[in-house]
């Protein structure tokens, strides 16, 4: 429910309230296919965004944003460097094929960290994790030897998914274009019309419904102001089992509060975890203003 309300009403709301001062501007599609060209130009950008991506998936908090960005700019400079430099910002293949490898690489890279000791780094790690311990499925170093299959089917989904995703998508690709030039009131209002059916279905309840509608509102807000995301999906998600296992240590040390922090590990662990939380607000509180994300001011 908090997801659809998230991603589905909230984006629908932030894409109405930022687009509806602009005409429509369909960009032409071109060939579906890659020529000669594109392949000779593209091999390196691939290599090198993948390089770039996996690392930053399996590490947590990593995300996609930071090797995507740094994939990019790698392209850019060293378009620079053969004298190419001028293509970029008008269609340089190599400022797609890198970044886009980097994306998929890190979304790849997360399942290291989620598979190999249950942590979620992502929106979707987290929906995933939630599925698996809904089935009773426990992520951690020894899911490998307990699940085999598991593992293995997980992972040849991924090579069947991607390559489904290639046979549809690319003859399809002139299509999906032709989606945009349907009438904005109509695509909104299908938008918001599925995401309340699916929502009322779940258990045929009003209350789902108005719960879908109270998150939509966070979720245009977090769009607008390019709030990250994630932490209100874990706490939604991971919340319950927070207060699980909060409970359980109160049990074995009989109430005594002084139980979370009477052990070496405990303690050890508090270390590692309070430079975490603080030091990446230091750093946005800190950093130059010359570096802060830029946020559309169009939409009041």
């Amino acid at each position: 429910m908090v997801a659809v309300g998230v991603f589905a009403i909230g984006e629908a709301l932030w894409t109405a309230a930022h687009l509806r001062r602009r005409p429509i501007d369909v960009i032409p599609v071109g060939r579906p296919f890659m020529g000669r060209d594109d392949w000779r130009r593209s091999r390196a950008p691939w290599l090198r965004g993948t390089a770039l991506g996996f690392p930053f998936g399996a590490l947590p908090a990593g995300g996609a944003e930071t090797p995507t960005f740094l994939s990019y700019i790698t392209e850019r400079k060293l378009a620079a460097r053969r004298g190419g430099a001028d293509e970029f910002g008008e269609g340089a293949i190599e400022g797609v094929a890198g970044p886009e490898a980097a994306n998929n690489a890190s979304a790849a890279g997360m399942f290291v960290p989620l598979l190999a000791l249950g942590l979620p780094v992502t929106a979707t790690a987290t929906i995933l994790l939630a599925a698996m311990t809904k089935y009773g499925i426990v992520p951690g170093p020894t899911l490998m030897t307990d699940q085999p299959d598991l593992i293995w089917t997980l992972l040849a989904s991924l090579l069947i998914g991607n390559t489904l995703l290639l046979v549809i998508n690319l003859p399809l690709a002139p299509l999906w274009a032709k989606l945009l030039q349907i009438p904005r009131p109509q695509l909104y209002a299908g938008i918001l019309f599925f995401a309340c059916l699916g929502a009322y279905s779940v258990g045929q309840s009003s209350f789902d419904l108005l719960l879908l509608l109270l998150f939509g509102g966070p979720g245009f807000a977090i769009r607008r102001f390019g709030i990250p995301v994630l932490p209100l999906i874990l706490g939604v998600i991971l919340g319950p089992l927070m207060e699980f296992k909060m409970r359980e240590a109160l049990d074995l040390s009989n109430g005594e509060v002084s139980g979370l922090f009477n052990e070496p590990l405990a303690i050890f662990v508090y270390f590692l975890v309070v430079p975490a939380v603080v030091v990446p607000l230091l750093i946005a509180r800190f950093r130059p203003p010359a570096l802060l994300e830029h946020h559309d001011p169009e939409v009041s």
